[in-house]
């Protein structure tokens, strides 16, 4: 298995200060704005809630999400993977 396809078969988060917050094993970004992110990743969709979020970068090569804001609630909803959408490819 080759190290880029390790990355992102993995997924962990790191959140500092609830106000940065560095995703890896993310697929793609399906919508986001100052309150809310949907994000997919490797184990299933995250909703990110808070107030004043930005994206910073999202790299899904790399499977990395970066998110700046107000952070309040980190919610999976479920297990399954979605595919690499539209968001993702426009983001490159």
């Amino acid at each position: 298995m080759t190290e880029e396809l390790a990355k992102l078969e993995t997924h962990s988060l790191m959140l500092e200060d609830r106000k940065r917050l560095r995703l890896t094993g993310v697929t793609d970004v399906d919508s986001f704005d100052e309150e809310t992110i949907t994000a997919y990743t490797v184990r299933g969709e995250l909703t990110i809630g808070g107030s004043e979020l930005r994206v910073l970068a999202l790299d899904t090569d790399s499977g990395e999400l970066r998110v700046e804001g107000t952070i309040s609630s980190l919610v999976y909803l479920d297990n399954a993977p979605k595919k690499q959408g539209m968001l993702a490819r426009l983001l490159r």
